[in-house]
């Protein structure tokens, strides 16, 4: 209940009562609120994982497979802190749409949460978008919305929110501020509990690629937060502009051609990318994200999106530059999401071909370090 003037015709005010609450939208949203809050509880933590490197190194690789959330991705937290964010706003309504541009895995994890509190999803997506993550967003109840130029997500997105009157969710501007940063387990918080009981649990440093930055601003300022000394590093793949605008400073810089990594790299410096917090970033050739995934493969026998590979490829630089150094400790990446998703692309030799990719001398990188701790020159 709120009051308000009201002037008549004599020119006489008056105040009147007002009551702008509608009680049946205010139980849908405490019932909706509490699904995606039950998830959180039942999925909210995910597996830390070695790989193995010889141990005279004093040198411990973790992973953060996040690809074991319900939606298979990390973006399921991104997805969740989302709607969690949009719903307390007031900004989900009822029956009513929520939209948003992806490159498809936080599209995937989105029509998930949708459909758990009964709304419908319209994902914005490219259209080269892997089949299978198209199939997932479909599975869980989205609809895909394909279109030719990735650079009109954004614009086709608020256009679809606007003739609908539903809500454009844009991760790409509120990743960052709808998550928790300062703990309630999010995906720092996790990772250094579960390296409580390691011999390095403070990790010397934190391998976080970035599709919207959220993941990367969120460890980090974890990280600052908590007073460790724990540095993050953000790799970028080709045709990602993050990497020159970090380095330049330049908040204006773009990309004309599109990620061939899904879920990383930008043709945009997004709003939720946040530069100051980091301490390095890494500019990484696709064909090596591409041997570093198939050695993950062979080296733990799984298999993960291309994401994870830029990561692992960076992690695997990093570890060198330990050895060479002789310094111990530890550092973590993240298993972005499943490779499944992409056997028709990062896990075919026919793909890599017609995207005329050569990962040979990368994979013989990769064996050369595994083998002997040093980075080839």
């Amino acid at each position: 209940m709120g009051t308000i003037e009201q002037t008549d015709d004599s020119g006489c005010t008056r105040t009147v009562d007002v009551d702008r609450t509608d009680h049946g939208y205010r139980e849908w949203l405490k019932e909706a609120v509490r699904k995606v809050q039950a998830d959180s509880n039942r999925s909210a933590d995910t597996h830390l994982l070695r790989f193995p490197l010889p141990l005279e190194w004093g040198i411990d690789l973790y992973l953060k497979d996040e690809s074991t959330h319900p939606t298979g991705s990390l973006k399921h937290r991104l997805a969740r802190s989302l709607f969690l964010y949009g719903l307390c706003n007031g900004w989900i309504r009822p029956g009513k749409p929520v939209i948003e541009a992806s490159s498809g895995s936080t599209a995937v994890s989105e029509a998930y949460f949708a459909t758990l509190i009964g709304v419908p999803f319209i994902a914005v997506i490219p259209r080269t978008t892997s089949q299978e993550k198209q199939r997932l967003i479909e599975f869980h109840g989205g609809q895909c919305h394909l279109v030719d130029d990735p650079h009109t997500v954004y614009a086709v997105s608020a256009r679809l929110a606007a003739d609908s009157g539903g809500h454009y969710m844009d991760q790409f501007t509120y990743a960052e501020r709808a998550t928790d940063w300062r703990g309630n387990n999010n995906i720092a918080e996790s990772m250094f509990e579960q390296l409580k009981l390691e011999r390095y649990p403070e990790p010397a440093w934190i391998v976080a690629t970035a599709g919207t930055g959220g993941t990367s601003a969120t460890i980090a300022r974890y990280v600052h937060y908590t007073q460790r000394d724990t540095r993050i590093c953000v790799p970028d793949p080709e045709n990602s502009c993050f990497f020159d605008g970090w380095v330049n400073a330049d908040q204006g810089v773009t990309s004309d051609a599109s990620s061939r990594i899904e879920g990383i790299g930008r043709p945009r410096m997004e709003p939720s990318f946040v530069p100051g917090a980091i301490d390095r970033m890494m500019k990484v050739p696709d064909a090596a994200s591409v041997a570093a995934v198939r050695a993950l493969d062979g080296a733990i026998g799984r298999k993960a999106g291309g994401s994870t590979g830029t990561g692992l490829w960076s992690a695997f630089k990093i570890i060198a530059e330990m050895v060479a150094a002789g310094e111990t400790g530890s550092v973590v990446t993240l298993i972005c999401d499943p490779g499944d998703r992409y056997l028709d692309k990062y896990y075919s030799d026919a793909w890599v071909a017609e995207q005329h990719l050569d990962i040979a001398p990368y994979a013989s990188a990769i064996e050369h370090f595994l083998a002997t701790g040093a980075w080839p020159s």
